[in-house]
């Protein structure tokens, strides 16, 4: 009976520093590692309440970095060519196994940062023009 929540809470804090790792990893390499040192901030702000000053700074910058690249048409332009790139890199990675770590794990890992960053990019785009109308009405 008393076991669930000493599980629950280790669990959290397993999910929540591994999103909070990948994501500080993920800001020097392509991916989107704000939102998922954001992500990892609320699993770990869920078991620990002392972490929850922390989610607000990192989710208005998260956010802020969001609408910064779809601020204008070079960025989503850049954004574009870097997630095709991230896709293409991907094949090259899976179909050419003599590159170091060739194979589909690495490829298959770049190909889903460049969905990731192609899903990002609608939802910003979406979220910017939305606030637009917004401040229009």
């Amino acid at each position: 009976m008393g076991v669930g929540r000493p599980v629950k809470r280790v669990g959290a804090a397993v999910l929540g520093g591994v999103l909070v790792v990948v994501g500080v990893v993920l800001l020097v390499l392509p991916g989107p590692g704000l939102l998922l040192v954001l992500a990892g901030l609320v699993v770990l702000a869920s078991e620990f309440p002392a972490l929850k000053k922390f989610v607000e700074p990192v989710r208005k910058r998260a956010m802020k970095a969001a609408e910064d690249s779809v601020s204008s048409p070079l960025r989503i332009a850049g954004s574009v060519v870097a997630g095709l790139a991230l896709i293409a890199a991907g094949v090259v990675w899976g179909l050419v196994k003599s590159l170091p770590f060739g194979g589909w794990s690495a490829g298959s890992s770049l190909i889903l940062s460049g969905l990731i960053l192609f899903a990002l990019l609608i939802w910003s785009y979406r979220r910017v023009q939305a606030r637009r109308e917004d401040r229009v009405r």
